[in-house]
Parts: structure tokens; C-alpha cells; sequence
């Protein structure tokens, strides 16, 4: 029976429910944006908890600055902006003022991806996965629906260290039940499956099940794995899922090569090296355009993914 898709909150609501509701059991939490709260949904910590919200305006790398000092006296600030903007202005202020002293700074990208639509090149992150994953002892992540999304962000607020976490504009599927649990740094084994793996994150994790779905009617077992930590990346899930399937395939809404991509294929070669097929943005900048027909002209569907099955399938010995 075909999987029916529902569609859920987005990635960036669940975020500032979260936020909110974190609010309340620590005082310690903080909350800074660069003036796009509305669009982050940071903006509802503010309206619960004014004197802990902190509006820096358009000034991304003064943020991060900020966020720093905040949590360098003990505070926990969970600074937002668009993914965009805040990897890629503030990258400086990331790599010096957060990564090298270790400090307790959790960095919230919103709007990630292509999938954010009509706002063009400028505000579309392809790359900021890639930047993430550059900083030394980041903890990077990419929650598929919003009910991942609630629980990562509770586990990093936990979590004493940097993060960064990819959220999105648009309403994601459904993957998860209020029952599933998760731990950082570990992946989640969704279909099991013999002839290929699916490693995916983000929205391309529904993708990669209705691909499944699809080979399954014509013999084809696959198994899809949610690799929501880019970094420290599961190795030992690579290692199993190569080693019973012999062949994989990555999805992800970001540039080929230095994102998932890059930390599956890595992983795999230190262990146990499989033919393997890429399935993400192919050295370009995407366009304005509505969500859907970007995602379907950048080769984000689930027919890539079942494209990308069937040329692995034939490289496996």
C-alpha cells in the first residue's frame, strides 16, 4: 500500500513552541535574533519572555559576538536567523568566538534549503551544512519533521557544547509519533531493507520512503535511515547498513559533496567501502520559484532518489 503523506507543522513552529516551553524549566535560556523573529518564530520566546529576548537587528555576526559573551557567563542562548545569514555572515564570530573556546552557543538556521521558495539565491542556505560541519566540535543537525525537531532542540539545550540546527519554512511530513525518542549523534533506522540503503535528512527523508515504497512493487528492498546528526555523524550506522546492503545512496536538501554527502561516503570508506550514489544540489545555486517545482527541478524527489537506487544497484557486485 502506498504511503500517504501528511503534512505537519513546519520545523521552524516546533522550534519556537520549544523554545517556549524550555523557557519555562531554565532561566538560564536566552534567546537573540538579527530581526527576523517572526520568521524564525523566536519571536514567541520574546512576546513569553521579554527581558530574555534580545533583537540585534540585521547585524548577524554582531549576534553570534553577543551570543558568545552571553554564553561564556553561564547563560544558554539559542541565537536564530536565517540559515543564510547567520553561517554565512557570521562565520568569523562562529569559528572564533564559539568553535575554538567550546562555548555553550546553540545556532538555529531557519529557512534551510531551497524548499523556502520565492525569496531567490540570496536567501536559499545550499551551503551551510557544509560550514557547520567546518567547525571543530560542532554538534550539526537536521531534523526531518517537527516532532524531531522538538526533541533535538531539547536535547541540545541539554547538551553542553555548540550546535547548529537547520530548520525550514515550509509544513514537513509527518515521519515520527509523539513515542519515538532520540539521542544525538545516532541515527534512526525507519525501513529496514537488504538490497540498498537510503541515507537522508531533512525533507528528503519522506522522499526516500516514497522511493522505497515505489522499488518495493517491482522487488527492490530498501532500507532509509535518518541521518538527523550530520556531526558527529553515526559511522557505526554507515558501517552496518554498507556492510548488509553493499550500496548507498544519500539525500539532502544542500550542495553535493560537502554536507551529508561528504560524512556518509567518508565514513564509509574508512569501514567498509560500497558503491554509492549522491542525490542533492549539483554545484549551483537554485532560483526563485515556488517550493515544489524547485524541489522537483533541482532533482530533489523521490524519482531521483529511485534514479539514483537503480544506478548504485547496477555498480553492486
Amino acid at each position: 500500500m502506498a504511503i500517504e503523506v501528511k503534512l505537519g507543522k513546519a520545523t521552524r513552529d516546533a522550534y519556537g513552541e520549544t523554545l517556549v516551553e524550555l523557557g519555562a524549566e531554565n532561566e538560564k535560556i536566552i534567546a537573540l535574533d538579527a530581526d527576523l523573529s517572526k520568521s524564525t518564530k523566536s519571536g514567541e520566546f520574546g512576546k513569553k519572555y521579554p527581558e530574555r529576548f534580545f533583537n540585534f537587528g540585521i547585524s548577524e555576526a554582531n549576534m553570534v559576538g553577543a551570543a558568545a559573551g552571553f554564553a561564556g557567563a553561564g547563560l544558554i542562548p539559542f541565537a536564530s536567523s536565517f540559515a543564510s545569514f547567520i553561517m554565512c555572515k557570521g562565520f568569523d564570530q562562529l569559528r572564533m568566538s564559539v568553535a575554538n573556546p567550546h562555548l555553550n552557543v546553540k545556532i538555529i538556521g531557519s529557512h534551510g534549503g531551497i524548499s523556502l521558495g520565492e525569496d531567490g539565491a540570496s536567501q536559499q542556505s545550499v551551503e551551510d551544512i557544509s560550514l557547520a560541519c567546518a567547525l571543530p566540535e560542532f554538534t550539526v543537525l537536521v531534523p526531518s519533521d517537527a516532532i524531531a525537531t522538538k526533541a533535538l532542540i531539547k536535547l541540545s539545550a541539554a547538551y553542553d557544547g555548540p550546535v547548529y540546527m537547520r530548520t525550514g519554512r515550509p509544513k514537513a511530513p509527518i515521519i515520527y509519533t509523539d513515542s519515538d525518542t532520540f539521542e544525538l549523534g545516532k541515527a534512526k533506522l525507519l525501513r529496514d531493507g537488504k538490497d540498498v540503503t537510503v541515507i537522508a535528512n531533512g525533507l528528503l527523508v519522506m522522499e526516500a520512503l516514497l522511493a522505497a515504497d515505489e522499488l518495493e512493487r517491482s522487488g527492490i528492498s530498501v532500507r532509509v535511515v535518518d541521518m538527523h546528526t550530520v556531526k558527529p555523524l553515526d559511522a557505526a550506522m554507515v558501517a552496518k547498513c554498507a556492510s548488509e546492503t553493499g550500496a548507498i545512496v544519500t539525500a539532502e536538501e544542500h550542495l553535493i559533496g560537502g554536507g551529508l554527502s561528504g560524512s556518509v561516503a567518508l565514513a564509509a570508506a574508512n569501514s567498509f567501502p560500497v558503491p554509492m550514489e549522491f542525490v542533492g544540489i549539483d554545484n549551483t545555486y537554485a532560483e526563485s520559484g515556488k517550493p515544489d517545482d524547485l524541489m522537483e527541478k533541482y532533482g530533489l524527489k523521490a524519482k531521483n532518489i529511485v534514479d539514483a537506487i537503480q544506478k548504485v544497484l547496477s555498480r553492486k557486485k
